[in-house]
Order: structure tokens, then C-alpha cells, then sequence
């Protein structure tokens, strides 16, 4: 009986152990550590990069901890069997090699945008990353042909190689033409296998080779993209009808592609998108209203298109957009009182169209605006106060409207968000409200250019966080011993045409400025060694009767400005080159017109920076300072003159000097170059055979003592 009794409870006991098991979670979804054979790539990874912001050697990367679990590391992401499937280190100024991660093939993310590596991508191996589904290179500095390699990630659903250039950009680089390109493979080749992309981000990659059939083929290769972006790509329109197969595409970006215009059934393709980008496509003709009231979008770029015509329609209670920019375009007409309508908007930018009439009041319903520009139209009628009280707006931008009378105060100045204000070139009277003076995150003003009544300078210290201040044209009252003003630290400032009679002093105290413009002033006297700020980018002060130190202290370290890029200077009573201009090696825009400056050009004043030099009406007889046994004939026209060294040029005028000799050669060289004016000179013998400056857009040698005939290369020059 006993073992019976025993029997019977070993039974139950494994039953109820077998129930409990049951509910159990099986042990494969337990999280496991980073397995060797994944730690190891990583740990080379780490070996092989360096921060390099700048592209220049920082220090070593050392992000991760050796001795704790690869899987517990920043950018590391693990399954539960402790493969590696995520690797992200976006935005860290990386350089170096990466060829251990394509060891992780498990990986399934791989993000490495925003970094420095500056290279090609054709010793790496993405071919082996065969799980891959996400992979993010932009903004990296790639360049060269994009390899077939990753075209063979059949499993990509999102592919992002877009702006390479950015990272130049943001690396202090103005300019970079390395970008990654699609030949071989071209375009179509490159896509064909990846037939699950769902995003595909090609921005600033050169398709050009295809630049007509872009469309068709991506219509007919990826039917599941939601995502398509491929601005400045160099494509060529018309935009085809057969976009309407995406049938789940959401967002287009196809800035900076003149895609000239759009099908017939754009109403159809546009009706599924949620976002639409079609900047500086020159676009033409009439934009379809309903495009504009599609319940689906919510953002609509189609900026920069000048001759694009459209109308603002009555906007029904129901329209979700968010975003709508049509800034430099043909648009015109009244802005209509249902723009209040718009509920959800936070960004309207309608600067630089033709829009006429008031400013509907009912744009103070629109609580969630942020940004708002109506600047550059033929607005009329006075500003309503209310707009200053819109609770999130950070920018209001009225300027260069027909906006008249006073401005009235207006409530609770002290809690608005109010970043950057401009009213600038209206016909705005009376005093400046006080309201504005009380702004707390005011750091931009733009009032110049109105009818205001006098000010005071010291009015605006108390904008604490303020750093551009612009009032030209305002009569501006400055006491004489305003050295001790405690202004904020500006970095632009400008104080063109009022009525200064001196250098204002608080400028000595201004050690951010970058932008200065006292230019169109009554001031005399000797520019004084601490308006010369190192931090200048840009300095005005033409048309002022001034004069110049004979020596400045250059070889001072705190006396130098290699920031200054842009000089104006013209006509200031300058009689000679001045000997400071040796040390801007990064001038780009330099303008001594209308000034005495006689004699020869020093070679120190060719700039390989310069972009724009205007040295017009004065006295000058050569563009080159001769050397000893050396002919005027034989440097006027040697390719190796100094100014044939500005291989950047854009803008050249020397008009009316006493200038002489052959026009140098090099000039029809420089690829750049649109505007040459050399008219009112002495230059004799023919003119230059303008074969690479295809740019050409304005030429003026008249009243010279040229001969011959006008060169064939000139009619080839399609801007001419």
C-alpha cells in the first residue's frame, strides 16, 4: 500500500512539475553576453579609429570599456543569443578604417553617418554584411564611385548615402566637389536587387548618367519605397507619371534637379504623400491649388522656383499641414483669413513672392507657429500687435514690405520666445515700442530702414541676450563718451547711414563682431587700431572721408584677422594699396572703387581666395608690378601673370582706370568667371578666347584700343 501511495504522489509531483515548466520562458530568450567572436571585431574597431574633427589627428578612439560585456557598450546593440546587430556611432568625428565590422555578420544596423573618414568605400566589404537592413554612410565625406558591393544587400529596407558634402561643411570647408557618384554601376544596376527598400536617400549623389530615366526605373525596381530622396542629384525632368505605381509613397525630395515640370497626373501622385520637396527645381507655370489642401500632407517645400505661379486657396479646417515654404516663387495675390485654418502649422515661409494687402489677423490663432516669414512682398497696412504674442514664435520676419504707421505695445513681452525679429525697409513711424525692448530671448533686431523716430544707442542695452543689431537708417543718438555702454556681445552690427561723425567707442569692448557696417556716415579721422577685430568676417566703412595708420601693428599677435573675408572700402579717400591687405589671405570679396589709387597692382593684392574685386575709377596704369628687363606686352599676356593665379574669380571690374597693354590671356580661362568689366581703359591688341568661361555673363571692353575680331568662343557662351 505504501508503495502504492508513492506511486501515485512521484506521479502527481511530475505532472504539477511538468505544468509548472510549461509557463515557463524557454531558455534561448534568456539575454546571453557578448559572444569572443563579436567582441574581437569590435575591439579592432576601436584600434583602428581616431576622433579627427577638422580631419586632423585628435586622440585615440576610446569609447568603449575592455573589461565589461561588448553588448553594455554606447552604439552597441545585441540579439538575446549575444550577436552583435546594431553598431551606431553617428556624429563622433571618426577617422580611420572600419573593415573589422563586416566580422559582425549578424549585423542588421549599421549607422556610421556624420563622421570624417574622407575616402572611398571600395576596400570595404559590405557584400558580407548579408542580414544588413539598415545601413546609414551620409555625411561622411565618401567619395568616389559608390562600389556594387552593397547592392548586393538584398535585405535593405533603408539606404542612406546622402550629403557628403555637409561634412565639409561642417569641417570649415566652403567648397568640395568630391561626392560620391553612380556610373558603374549606373543607377539602374545599382538598385535593381534591392527590391524591399522602403527609404532610399541618395542626396548630393551624382546620377547624372541616367539623369533622364531616374524615374521610370525607380517606378519600376522598388515598388515598396515609402521614402525617395534624391536631391541635387543631377537628374532631369519631367517628373514621370508612372510615380503613381509607388502606391505606398509618402515623402518625395527632389531639390535642386531641374526637373522644369510636372505630369499631368501629379494631383494623383501627390494626393499619398505626406511630405513633398521641390526646391529649385525650376519648376514653371501654374502650381495646382489642390495640391495645397491634400489632407494627407503635412510639409510643402517648393521654394526658389521664380517662375512658378500659384494662389493661396481658402484653406478648410481639416488640412494637417505642418509646413508650407514657397519663399522666392511667382505666388501672388491676398493672404486669405483662412490661413487661420491651419492649425497644426509651425513654419510659413511666403518671403520673396508677390503677395499684396493686410496681414490677416487671424494669423494670431495659429499657436503652434514657430517661424514666420513674410518678408520681400507688397504687404500694406500697419503691423497688429498680436502676432508679437504668438506663444512658441521664435521668428517674425515682416521686412521689405509697404508696412506703415505706428506700432502699437503689446502684452506679456517678458514670456515671449521672440529669437529673431525683423521689420526692417517698411514705412514704420513713431517710436519703437517699448514692448520690444523688454524681449528676453530677443538675439536678432532688424529695424533699419523706416521712418522711426530718433533713438537712442543705449535703448538697446538692455536686450541682454542680443547679438545682431541692425538700424541703418535710423538717426541715431550716440552720446559722446559712450565707451563705458555695457552692450551684449554682438556679432553683427550695423550703423550704415546714421549720421555717425565718429567711430562709436563701445565697439573697442566688442570682442565677438563678425559683421560691421558704419559705411554712408559722416565719419573722419584715422580708423583706430581696435576697430580691427581678429573674429571680422565682413567690414564696412565705404563712403566715409577716412584715412588710415601708416603702420599698423601687424606683427602683434592680438592684431591679426584671418577670418576677414569680405572688404568693402570704397570710396574712402585711399590713395594707395593699403599694406595690411598682404596679411588677408582668406579675402574673398574686396572692393576699393572709386578711390586714388595709382600705379601698378602690388602681386600681394591677387589673392588665390579672391571671388570678387572691384578696383574701379581709380588710377591704376598695370595689372602687374613689372620686374626688372620685363616687358608690359610679355606680362599683360603670360599665363603665369598674378592674376591668372585666381582660378576662383567670379566678378572682375577695373573699369575705367588708365590700364594698358593685352588683355591677359588667362581671363577666357577661368571657368568661374561671369562678370569682367574692363571698360574705359587703355587695353589695346584682341581680345582673349573666352573657351572655358562658359559662365559668362557680362562683358564690357568698350572705350578701349582693341582690334581684330570678336572670338567664335563667345557665341558658345550661353549666359553671355
Amino acid at each position: 500500500m505504501n508503495t502504492l501511495h508513492f506511486l501515485i504522489s512521484l506521479f502527481l509531483f511530475s505532472c504539477f512539475l511538468s505544468l509548472v515548466l510549461s509557463f515557463s520562458p524557454p531558455q534561448t530568450h534568456l539575454p546571453k553576453q557578448c559572444l569572443d567572436d563579436q567582441r574581437a571585431p569590435l575591439l579592432q574597431l576601436q584600434h583602428h579609429l581616431y576622433y579627427a574633427p577638422n580631419f586632423t589627428f585628435s586622440s585615440k578612439f576610446d569609447l568603449w570599456d575592455v573589461n565589461t560585456d561588448c553588448c553594455s557598450w554606447e552604439g552597441v546593440t545585441c540579439d538575446a543569443y549575444g550577436h552583435v546587430v546594431g553598431t551606431d556611432l553617428s556624429y563622433k568625428n571618426l577617422s580611420g578604417g572600419f573593415n573589422s565590422i563586416f566580422d559582425l555578420h549578424h549585423l542588421q544596423h549599421l549607422n556610421l553617418a556624420g563622421n570624417n573618414f574622407n575616402t572611398t568605400l571600395f576596400s570595404y566589404g559590405f557584400d558580407k554584411l548579408q542580414n544588413l537592413t539598415h545601413l546609414n554612410l551620409s555625411s561622411s565625406c565618401f567619395h568616389g564611385q559608390i562600389p556594387m558591393k552593397i547592392s548586393f544587400l538584398t535585405r535593405l529596407v533603408s539606404l542612406n548615402l546622402s550629403y557628403q558634402d555637409d561634412c565639409y561643411w561642417r569641417n570649415g570647408y566652403d567648397y568640395n566637389s568630391a561626392t560620391l557618384k553612380l556610373e558603374k554601376p549606373n543607377f539602374k544596376t545599382f538598385i535593381k536587387n534591392l527590391k524591399f527598400l522602403t527609404e532610399l536617400y541618395l542626396d548630393g549623389v551624382d546620377i547624372s548618367t541616367q539623369s533622364t530615366k531616374w524615374c521610370e526605373t525607380t517606378s519600376l525596381v522598388l515598388p515598396n519605397l515609402h521614402v525617395l530622396s534624391l536631391s541635387s542629384c543631377g537628374l532631369k525632368g519631367p517628373l514621370c507619371s508612372s510615380l503613381s505605381r509607388l502606391s505606398f509613397l509618402s515623402k518625395l525630395i527632389l531639390d535642386g534637379n531641374p526637373i522644369s515640370y510636372l505630369p499631368p497626373n501629379f494631383l494623383e501622385i501627390s494626393s499619398r504623400l505626406v511630405s513633398l520637396s521641390l526646391r529649385n527645381c525650376n519648376l514653371s507655370g501654374h502650381f495646382p491649388t489642390e495640391n495645397l489642401l491634400s489632407p494627407k500632407m503635412q510639409s510643402i517645400d517648393i521654394s526658389d522656383n521664380d517662375f512658378l505661379n500659384g494662389q493661396l486657396p481658402e484653406f478648410p479646417a481639416n488640412n494637417a499641414l505642418q509646413s508650407l515654404s514657397l519663399f522666392y516663387t511667382n505666388f501672388s495675390g491676398k493672404l486669405p483669413q483662412s490661413i487661420s485654418n491651419l492649425k497644426f502649422l509651425t513654419y510659413l515661409d511666403l518671403d520673396d513672392c508677390n503677395f499684396f494687402g493686410p496681414i490677416p489677423s487671424s494669423i494670431a490663432n495659429l499657436s503652434h507657429l514657430v517661424n514666420l516669414h513674410l518678408g520681400g512682398n507688397m504687404l500694406s497696412g500697419s503691423i497688429h500687435s498680436s502676432l508679437f504674442t504668438l506663444p512658441l514664435l521664435k521668428t517674425l520676419y515682416l521686412g521689405e514690405n509697404q508696412l506703415v504707421g505706428k506700432t502699437d505695445e503689446f502684452p506679456n513681452a517678458s514670456s515671449s520666445s521672440i529669437e529673431r525679429l525683423y521689420i526692417g525697409n517698411n514705412y514704420l513711424t513713431g517710436l519703437i515700442p517699448k514692448s520690444i525692448l523688454q524681449l528676453p530671448s530677443l538675439e536678432r533686431l532688424y529695424i533699419g530702414g523706416n521712418s522711426f523716430s530718433s533713438m537712442k544707442l543705449d535703448m538697446f542695452v538692455q536686450l541682454k541676450n542680443l547679438k545682431g543689431l541692425h538700424l541703418s537708417n535710423v538717426s541715431l543718438l550716440i552720446e559722446s563718451d559712450n565707451r563705458s555702454l555695457t552692450f551684449p556681445q554682438l556679432e553683427s552690427l550695423m550703423l550704415r547711414s546714421c549720421n555717425l561723425t565718429e567711430f562709436p567707442k563701445f565697439i573697442k569692448r566688442q570682442d565677438k563682431l563678425v559683421d560691421l557696417d558704419l559705411s554712408n556716415n559722416h565719419i573722419r579721422g584715422v580708423v583706430p587700431n581696435w576697430l580691427w577685430k581678429s573674429s571680422l568676417s565682413r567690414l564696412e566703412l565705404s563712403f566715409n572721408m577716412i584715412d588710415f595708420p601708416k603702420q599698423l601693428p601687424l606683427n602683434d599677435a592680438n592684431f591679426s584677422f584671418p577670418m576677414l573675408r569680405d572688404l568693402d572700402l570704397r570710396p574712402c579717400n585711399i590713395s594707395a594699396f593699403l599694406e595690411f591687405l598682404k596679411s588677408l589671405e582668406n579675402l574673398v570679396f574686396l572692393d576699393l572703387s572709386n578711390n586714388k589709387i595709382s600705379g601698378a597692382i602690388p602681386k600681394w593684392v591677387w589673392k588665390k581666395s579672391l571671388r570678387h574685386l572691384f578696383l574701379a575709377n581709380n588710377h591704376l596704369s598695370s595689372l602687374d608690378q613689372l620686374l626688372p628687363n620685363q616687358s608690359s606686352t610679355s606680362s599683360q599676356t603670360s599665363l603665369t601673370g598674378p592674376i591668372c593665379n585666381l582660378s576662383q574669380l567670379r566678378h572682375f571690374n577695373a573699369s575705367h582706370n588708365n590700364l594698358s597693354g593685352a588683355i591677359p590671356n588667362c581671363l577666357g580661362k577661368m571657368n568661374d568667371l561671369y562678370w569682367l568689366d574692363l571698360q574705359g581703359n587703355n587695353f589695346s591688341g584682341m581680345l582673349p578666347k573666352f573657351s572655358k568661361a562658359t559662365h559668362l555673363y557680362i562683358l564690357k571692353v568698350s572705350e578701349n584700343r582693341l582690334e581684330g575680331k570678336l572670338p567664335r568662343s563667345l557665341a558658345e557662351g550661353t549666359q553671355l
